[in-house]
């Protein structure tokens, strides 16, 4: 009872004034942090350790920051509860064309079959279903006989289901086909366009509406109803977002804690980002106006996450976006540590790549977005450099037990009065809303252990979006569930040897050095923390299917 009232009592004023006190503490506790940095007297070699600790908490902080404040605008507009809020509006009394449509490179045939399948099912009344085949048959170094007998299972599969295929010659990825598709709805045919019209028609209505999917997004039937209301009812939207859901959710550990952390952006974040306009394109389950495509040039090719990079065009191009916390559609998550790794090594990569983009836009053109939208695409385009904080943060215990190098200057009254009222509320917060959704804490909890397992992937992959490196696309592999070797988690396994280490090494200091007790003892703390959560792709999701 207890419990619930405590739920019940998280919304409204409450709830606000609880979220403004804890974002009053991540100013304080860094603030003291701050003072602490300047007035303790070290060597230069632990300053340089205490900065970049320093900097790991400031980038953090600002994080939680930024997702508290998403928070706060959800429960200010009464979207806080169980259910997330959602507006009435009118049915629909025309059916303007939609084009439906899947990007495919080599997909295997059961996912596609599966889509194309959910495609044919969907309710509503002029939808035009597409394929867009975007296999690369030219390749010399593969073998022929078989992409050869891949394409004829390609056109049986449309033709028995009734979906039109696309196919061109072929350049860039994804968003290379989709702005060749929408040149040949638009009757721009540059050449090289193949067009199989399986559904009985050679040319269709020129559609209002583009609705892209992943390849193994699977929406449900009443999928476009709703999104093209909305649209229809706001002319300037450029695009609506749905959430995406994993259907191997419950039988694969990676996919499980992979689908939590989508649960945790797409819940309040994104509702935040909505209530902002600030929200951006995922990539799928998501409906264009095709008139704003028309507006900004297409898909933006200069990236692998073209649905960031294209958002941020249409906002700069004074569109607006909006999201639907809704599931209309699900699919498959990553089935395995290698295939979520090559998952966010592609994300981090081509979001860190935008934040140049994104930067360097802010400087030309401040004015030409609201200082809250380049708030929240600050937010996106610096998410992925979280790995080089949590590193930054595992190393430091590490150093100050092993060689005694403080990077932490404070206090220990201090480190209870600021420090321990900032997690303990931030935490609480943290699960009390997602548990409002229904969430388990403890399923929280397994999505962020992934996230701080997964740091020499974000790491290298920051790094060379920092350089410039562009990077190609890949499909995440389905279907299948493999364990990696223990020399492809090196980093996870050395830094889990240096924790042991490390809190060996610093009991024997405790025991047998004049040490400072409360230093040693908070230090090991921390490490045997890193250790559980880094251990955890070893013991833990290298062995993906739950038996």
């Amino acid at each position: 009872m207890a419990k619930d009232g405590i739920r019940k009592a998280f919304s409204g004023t409450v709830g606000a004034a609880l979220l403004v006190l804890t974002m009053l503490f991540v100013f304080l506790y860094l603030a003291v942090r701050t003072i602490m940095f300047f007035e303790a007297d070290y060597h230069w070699y632990e300053k340089i350790m205490a900065a970049f600790l320093l900097l790991a908490e400031v980038f953090i902080m600002l994080h939680s920051f930024g997702y508290f404040l998403n928070i706060l605008h959800v429960i200010r507009h009464g979207g806080g509860g169980p259910q997330p809020a959602q507006e009435p509006l009118p049915q629909l009394k025309t059916y303007p064309p939609v084009a439906i449509l899947v990007a495919s490179y080599h997909e295997p045939l059961h996912v596609l079959e599966d889509t194309l399948t959910c495609f044919y099912n969907l309710t509503y009344l002029n939808k035009q279903l597409y394929f867009l085949d975007d296999t690369r048959y030219d390749l010399e170094t593969a073998d022929q006989d078989a992409l050869a007998a891949y394409r004829r299972e390609i056109d049986e599969l449309c033709q028995s289901i009734g979906v039109n295929l696309f196919r061109r010659r072929w350049r860039g990825a994804k968003a290379g086909i989709i702005n060749d598709f929408l040149d040949f709805i638009a009757g721009r045919d540059q050449g090289g366009f193949e067009f199989t019209p399986y559904a009985g028609q050679s040319r269709l209505e020129t559609a209002k509406y583009v609705i892209v999917f992943d390849a193994d997004m699977n929406p449900f039937p009443d999928f476009v109803e709703p999104l093209v209301e909305r649209m229809e009812a706001n002319p300037r939207l450029a695009f609506i977002q749905t959430p995406q859901y994993y259907s191997n959710f419950d039988n694969n550990r990676v996919a499980r804690a992979a689908g939590l952390q989508q649960a945790v952006f797409y819940e309040y974040i994104c509702e935040g980002k909505n209530i902002s306009d600030a929200m951006f394109c995922c990539g799928t389950n998501v409906i264009f106006r095709r008139e704003a495509f028309e507006d900004v040039g297409g898909f933006d090719e200069s990236s692998v996450t073209e649905d960031i990079a294209t958002s941020l065009r249409f906002h700069l191009k004074g569109w607006s976006s909006a999201y639907l916390n809704k599931v209309c559609a699900f699919g498959m998550g990553p089935e395995d540590l290698g295939a979520y790794f090559r998952q966010q090594f592609r994300w981090a990569l081509g979001t860190i790549g935008l934040g140049r983009h994104m930067l360097g836009q802010f400087l030309r053109r401040p004015g030409a977005l609201p200082l809250g939208k380049w708030w929240e695409y600050f937010l996106s385009g610096t998410h992925y450099f979280v790995g080089w904080a949590f590193f930054i943060m595992m190393s430091c215990p590490i150093l100050y037990l092993i060689w005694g190098v403080p990077a932490y200057f404070a206090k220990p009254e201090l480190y209870f009065l600021v420090f321990f009222p900032y997690i303990a509320l931030s935490v609480s917060i943290f699960l009390l809303t997602l548990e409002r959704r229904h969430y388990a804490a403890r399923d929280m909890f397994m999505g962020q252990l992934l996230i701080g397992l997964s740091f020499p992937v974000m790491m290298k992959a920051s790094l060379l979006g920092i350089l410039g490196v562009r990077g190609s696309f890949g499909i995440t592999p389905k279907g299948r569930s493999l364990s990696l070797p223990l020399w492809g988690l090196w980093p996870q396994v050395f830094m889990c040897l240096l924790c042991v280490f490390a809190i060996a090494w610093g009991a024997n200091r405790w025991l047998y050095e004049p040490v400072p007790a409360f230093a040693v003892a908070m230090n090991c703390f921390w490490c045997l923390y890193h250790l559980v959560i880094v251990s955890t792709s070893v013991m833990y999701f290298n062995r993906p299917v739950t038996e």
